[in-house]
């Protein structure tokens, strides 16, 4: 194993699988790569955010900063100081299943449930959905 991509959308959730592939790349010597994918879709939370930066582009950049921050703080504690980041917009599971191809990851790591509760009802999860399509292996956080 070479690279392992972890994605993130700063839920508790992908928080463990952070946690999960950092260890995994620390034992495997593999590079690890983080990312976080953007959507217009805005919810409850983000809406004081975007009045106070002045947009929601505004505020979601500043919110997948911080989500990444925190991931490369994660992984920095497991033993990990060199992560590579990556951002992406649109559907979370095809930017991440696109980055995971285009950067030849050996495994993506994703958390079971992030913050999409009820869309993942609705349209199906976004761990299931890479699951299904990725073009290597994959593990999933509870």
């Amino acid at each position: 194993m070479k690279h392992i991509l972890a994605a993130t959308d700063g839920s508790q959730g992908a928080a463990r699988g952070v946690a999960a592939a950092a260890e995994l790349a620390r034992l495997a010597g593999a590079t690890l790569s983080i990312i976080t994918v953007g959507n217009e879709g805005i919810d409850g939370d983000l809406r004081p955010l975007a009045r106070a930066e002045g947009g929601v582009g505004a505020a979601l950049d500043l919110l997948m900063e911080r989500t990444l921050l925190e991931a490369r703080g994660t992984a920095g504690r497991h033993g990990i100081p060199h992560v590579q980041t990556h951002t992406g917009w649109g559907d979370a599971a095809e930017v991440i299943l696109e980055t995971a191809a285009r950067i030849e990851s050996d495994l993506i790591v994703v958390g079971r449930r992030g913050r999409g509760r009820l869309s993942g009802l609705l349209l199906g999860s976004v761990s299931q959905k890479i699951v299904t399509l990725a073009p290597c292996a994959v593990l999933v956080i509870p």
